[in-house]
């Protein structure tokens, strides 16, 4: 991925974890998959999202190996099509790159910047490392599987976080918010079509109840053939989803590296983050589980 980095992370392209202010849209919405089962996932209502789409999101990991490593384009080219979107509904390259620097009609840098730091995060896989001061020391981490990643601060915590810029995005991504009215005036429109035509806009509604349920911490209990585990926000289906969908508008590469599974949290440091008034605890107590 092309790119410098900023003071906190490395600059990316667009993102978003729970567009879930996109939930009030009343537009048209993809049909679900015809025939598709909905399976066991282990994820109940909200959390698994709609029935037709919840076969899409990342299943658990099964092998070490699979932990944090991110889709790949031909995969993230057939679950694009399965919820109503093409390659040839992205941003241009030129748009893409206006948009994330700030530029074009009605550009900000403030907000560029949020969107960018919103890409990293959720596509913080294999070869995609967030660097945080750590104790000190500047320290890269990969945990996107994990359903976390640790600010630049050094705290670890769900991308649902009040504190994360995956959270504060929402204004930027809401209907009438500064995403939408860029790409309107900057000849995306049809772009900004698409998506609200895909799985998106149902996916919306399920991302946002799960968010307004889960309190501080914005983890997630998934509980499969007896097994009780958690894992964060960010890798629950419909906000995988919403947010698989904006960043394939925005680039499809960068959709691309998003988490192929979800793994779960260590309980030790799920009861931590639990327990914290803020949903954020130091890496440096807890980065032994990760190592």
């Amino acid at each position: 991925m092309r790119g410098t980095r900023t003071t906190r992370y490395r600059r990316a392209r667009l993102p978003v974890l729970s567009v879930v202010a996109a939930c009030l849209l009343a537009l048209v919405v993809a049909e679900p998959a015809a025939g598709q089962a909905a399976p066991d996932t282990g994820f109940a209502v909200p959390y698994s999202g709609a029935p037709g789409y919840e076969y899409l999101a990342p299943t658990q990991a099964t092998a070490p190996d699979q932990v944090n490593q991110p889709l790949g384009r031909q995969a993230a080219d057939d679950i694009a099509v399965r919820i109503g979107l093409t390659a040839d509904d992205a941003l241009s390259e030129q748009q893409y790159r206006d948009l994330v620097t700030g530029r074009g009609v009605g550009g900000d840098r403030d907000a560029a910047r949020i969107i960018d730091e919103c890409a990293w995060i959720l596509t913080n896989t294999a070869g995609r490392p967030l660097l945080s001061d750590v104790d000190g020391e500047v320290t890269p981490t990969v945990l996107g599987s994990y359903g976390l990643y640790v600010n630049a601060e050094g705290l670890l915590q769900s991308p649902a976080n009040a504190d994360a810029p995956t959270r504060q995005v929402n204004t930027l991504i809401a209907p009438g918010g500064y995403v939408g009215n860029w790409l309107r005036d900057n000849g995306a429109t049809r772009s900004l079509i698409a998506l609200y035509r895909s799985a998106y806009t149902v996916q919306a509604v399920y991302g946002f109840a799960a968010q307004q349920i889960s309190g501080t911490a914005q983890l997630v209990t998934n509980t499969r053939e007896g097994v009780i585990s958690t894992v964060g926000m960010s890798m629950a289906p419909p906000l995988w989803i919403v947010n698989f969908a904006l960043l394939y508008v925005l680039n499809p590469s960068l959709a691309a590296a998003m988490p192929a599974y979800w793994t779960p949290i260590p309980e030790a440091v799920a009861d931590a983050v639990r327990s914290s008034p803020t949903g954020q605890v130091p890496y440096s107590d807890h980065r032994a589980w990760f190592e």
